[in-house]
């Protein structure tokens, strides 16, 4: 008999009662609960998160930033409600600690009471990080846990984006601030450097001028030095004339009877004491014209030098934009021309106040000279006009003493002048020196702020100035700069159709699995007969075979027109999972055919080594090293990777390569249960009392 009617022969058993077919039907079925309730259960768990209760805490007080409220927990919570993500639930910070505890909310999320502070605080001038809060509790949900980090990473992620943009907007309004400020700057240079031209040009008339000064102040020096001179000899020599006078005086009112004898005796002396008297005021008044034409002439020159010592002073360093490095040494030139002044104007003060006085001296010493001029004149005489000597001697005696007084506060107040003008020519000096500092320190003012006012202009046009147009754009760069461009290849559309390529050839295998515990592996009529090996192989393979093409075929439906799966090559993944159960078959009737009661335990362990080193859920590469050893050697790995292909879309040179490995299984576990068959011909003991029965 054939194989084929000894697979039909081994079908016709199911339908002998209700039972066997009741079973037949689970065993058809079978696969299809497997597989399908088991992707039914988490077709799309991402789509439901929304029935996850998740606890909402909204401590967030606000804050404001530039003049205006910023309410970043009130923004989050209405975007959260608005994304649909979780099921959320706003509750006080107590609730939402006892609902995780307790199981009654998955996780929370806190925004603490200054969050909104610290996230304005980014265009302050002390930013501080905000923080959300998420508590989870694993022993509720471990899952959950994962996903709601992936949730609030996004959220964190939009808020720190808004955070960094408030910071950055006030960046590049700084940047404008700074343009605006800095342009200002460039233009006060410009004044700056005119007016520094202008002050160059002061500064070199102020040393040229000052030049002049100083000539002047040593001539006045000289000149005054002359006068004391002058004048202490006129005071020692009005000093002597007023006491000789006196003593003439004294004598000739003591001794008017004596007086002829004594002219006569004396007329020579008299004559050479008259003719003194009369050079002596003849110098004094020489000497007097010179100090009043030079007084205030060096009293005009003083005040011109301190003047403009203080207009230099006033410009340089009390309006300057910018501190000038020689204001100090300025400073005591101004003090010193000050006081060179003042001192002229003593001197000028004395000379007017006793102008009066030395007008009157002049006249007495006019006087004085005429009358000694004529008292040389008539010494000869004197005894002849003793009578008008006597008067004559009393006014000159009394003339002589006003004299002698006069030339006192002359000599006192020429020595102060003289010292003044020492002090005004040294002060004039400093001042010129000063002055030609200063000339060359314009020079290098000037030159730098020529360099001043260029390098701002040039910063100017570095610094950049953005209006709110540039600044936005700019702002939303800078705050998220790198942007995802996520493109998925291949996409599957749900959870379900992601794990499909993994529960389907389970649920096959299982239905193989099932199959043989209702079907035998080796058909006991054949084998008894003496059938060929192969035939007693195929016939007791094709009848699982063909039930497994009803279970692919029953599953598949239930999937696509029931739970939605999309197989972009449905023919070819229909096709291929017909090549796939044949393989699974082949491989349990090897298994239990070998191994008999003890197959079925190694069928199952078969399905567990599979299933973890295929990859179907976690890359195998991140499995234990065991498993990435298996991972090639099990044809799970090969169906695994060939149906994601098929129903998701991609290169089909995987399909080939499972085809290729499914055949060779399939082909080497036919082989190989041939081989068992023709053992299992063979009676022994151990197959009349196997040690294990199931």
């Amino acid at each position: 008999m054939r194989s084929p009617k000894l697979a039909a022969l081994e079908l016709k058993r199911f339908g002998r009662g209700k039972l066997p077919r009741a079973a037949l039907v689970a065993l058809l079925l079978l696969p299809l609960l497997y597989g399908a309730l088991y992707l039914w259960s988490f077709w799309d768990p991402y789509g439901k998160l929304d029935k996850i209760p998740v606890a909402l805490v909204n401590d967030d007080k606000g804050a404001s930033a530039a003049g205006q409220k910023v309410t970043a927990g009130d923004d989050i919570t209405k975007g959260l409600y608005d994304s649909d993500t979780f099921q959320w639930h706003e509750v006080s910070s107590a609730q939402a600690e006892k609902g995780v505890e307790d199981g009654t909310y998955y996780l929370s999320l806190t925004m603490p009471k200054d969050f909104s502070k610290r996230i304005a605080s980014s265009s302050g001038d002390s930013p501080e990080t905000g923080a959300l809060q998420v508590r989870t509790n694993d022993a509720n949900n471990y899952i959950v846990g994962q996903i709601s980090r992936t949730v609030f990473s996004e959220v964190r992620s939009a808020a720190s984006t808004n955070a960094s943009r408030s910071f950055l907007d006030k960046i590049f309004v700084s940047f404008s601030d700074i343009h605006d400020a800095t342009q200002k700057a460039a233009k006060g240079a410009d004044r700056l450097e005119g007016g520094i031209g202008k002050a160059k040009k002061g500064s070199k008339d102020l040393a040229d001028g000052l030049k002049d000064a100083k000539k002047g102040s040593g001539d006045l020096e000289r000149g005054l030095t002359k006068l004391t001179t002058g004048a202490g000899d006129l005071e020692t020599g009005s000093r002597q004339v007023s006491d000789g006078t006196q003593s003439l005086a004294d004598k000739v009112n003591g001794a008017a009877d004596q007086v002829r004898p004594f002219l006569k005796g004396n007329k020579k002396a008299i004559a050479d004491t008259a003719r003194l008297v009369a050079d002596s005021a003849q110098g004094v008044r020489h000497n007097l014209d010179d100090l009043v034409r030079i007084a205030p002439t060096a009293r005009t020159g003083a005040h011109a030098g301190s003047d403009a010592l203080d207009a230099v002073y006033e410009r340089r360093c009390e309006k300057a934009v910018i501190d000038d490095p020689a204001c100090p040494d300025l400073k005591k030139a101004k003090t010193a021309a000050n006081d060179v002044a003042t001192i002229s104007d003593d001197l000028n003060t004395l000379i007017q106040d006793e102008h009066g006085n030395l007008g009157q001296m002049d006249s007495h010493l006019a006087m004085l000279q005429k009358q000694s001029e004529n008292l040389a004149a008539h010494a000869p005489t004197l005894d002849q006009d003793v009578e008008n000597a006597v008067a004559q001697i009393n006014k000159l005696n009394k003339g002589a003493g006003q004299v002698a007084a006069g030339a006192e506060k002359l000599h006192t107040g020429l020595g102060t002048a003289k010292t003044g003008s020492t002090e005004l020519d040294s002060g004039v000096g400093e001042l010129e020196t000063g002055a030609n500092d200063l000339n060359g320190g314009m020079f290098q003012l000037a030159d730098g702020s020529g360099k001043l006012s260029g390098g701002l202009h040039d910063g100017v046009r570095k610094i950049p100035d953005y209006d709110k147009k540039d600044r936005d754009q700019r702002t939303g760069v800078m705050a998220d700069p790198v942007q995802l461009a996520s493109q998925s290849l291949h996409k599957a559309p749900n959870y379900g159709t992601g794990f499909a390529p993994y529960f389907i050839p389970l649920s096959l295998w299982v239905g193989a699995m099932v199959a043989y515990m209702l079907i035998q592996p080796l058909n006991r009529r054949a084998l008894a007969a003496g059938a060929s090996s192969w035939r007693v192989a195929f016939a007791g393979w094709l009848p699982v075979a063909a039930l497994g093409l009803l279970q692919v075929a029953a599953l598949m439906s239930v999937l696509h027109w029931a739970l939605g799966l999309e197989m972009l090559h449905a023919a070819g993944t229909v096709g291929f999972l017909g090549l796939v159960t044949a393989c699974f078959a082949a491989i349990v009737q090897w298994l239990n055919a070998r191994f008999g009661a003890a197959g079925r335990i190694l069928v199952l362990a078969f399905l567990m080594l599979q299933l973890t080193s295929a990859g179907g859920t976690y890359p195998v590469q991140t499995s234990p090293g065991f498993f990435n050893a298996l991972h090639p050697f099990l044809p799970m790995s090969y169906v695994v990777e060939a149906l994601r292909r098929l129903i998701s879309g991609g290169g089909l040179g995987p399909v080939w390569q499972a085809c290729v490995v499914l055949t060779a299984f399939t082909v080497g576990a036919l082989a190989l249960t041939a081989w068992t068959a023709r053992r299992k011909q063979v009676w022994t003991l151990d197959r009349l009392h196997p040690e294990l029965s199931l």
